[in-house]
């Protein structure tokens, strides 16, 4: 998996899921377009919902720290993590592992 440090680099290059890195022209129409028609979502927002599926996966992880998930899903820091976990998954982080942590006992 490549991580992307740059919180603003988030939005000029994804991920694919084989860890190839592209740049934004290719999130760009017409390729987001033939992108977007079979798979349902734009490129980014694809991409969003892998790298919080990642996430959620590494946070059921009891050594694993908010900050560690963050940088080893791309974010630089556990602020900006945070906020898009919480806007994508309905939850913060913290409030996530509780949860998975409750269901496992």
């Amino acid at each position: 998996m490549v991580t992307v440090m740059d919180p603003f680099d988030n939005l000029l290059r994804g991920v694919r899921a084989d860890g190839a890195v592209f740049g934004r022209s290719v999130l760009s129409p017409p390729w987001a377009l033939r992108f977007t028609e079979p798979v349902g979502e734009s490129p980014l927002a694809y991409l969003t919902g892998w790298r919080m599926a990642l996430a959620a996966d590494l946070l059921a992880e009891p050594a694993a720290t908010v900050t560690s998930v963050a940088r080893r899903v791309g974010y630089a820091d556990a602020f900006g993590f945070s906020a898009a976990f919480k806007r994508v998954r309905g939850m913060s982080p913290t409030a996530y592992r509780k949860e998975v942590s409750a269901v496992g006992a």
